[in-house]
């Protein structure tokens, strides 16, 4: 049974920053790759960044340049700097784990952004 457990989500203005973390039952190296999606209220979910075993990252062309992926192997904890955060990056922040044909969810994390 995998779990993963997000944090670090909240309320924060135009401009600030916040650090989600995504901690995992157990070691991530078995994951082929981790990463962070959103979804807002009438909207469909959205990758927002991504990070390899291999330690390759992806993000969405919304974020490049102002979130940051990482992943801390020994804690087994991915994280999602988030920096000069706007408006439209209000929503919930869900971690997945990816193996072999196989997906794994978080519950998520609120995140909003006031202007």
């Amino acid at each position: 049974q995998v779990q993963l457990v997000e944090s670090g989500g909240g309320l924060v203005e135009a401009g600030g920053s916040l650090r989600l973390s995504c901690a995992a039952s157990g070691s991530i190296f078995r994951f082929n790759a981790m990463g962070w999606y959103r979804q807002a209220p009438g909207k469909q979910r959205e990758l927002v960044a991504a990070i390899t075993s291999g330690g390759r990252t992806n993000y969405a062309d919304s974020v490049k340049g102002r979130f940051t992926i990482s992943r801390d192997n020994a804690k087994n904890t991915v994280y999602l700097e988030m920096n000069s955060l706007k408006p439209e990056d209000t929503a919930v922040y869900l971690c997945k784990a990816e193996v072999t044909g196989w997906a794994y969810w978080g519950q998520g994390t609120q995140v909003t952004v006031s202007s």
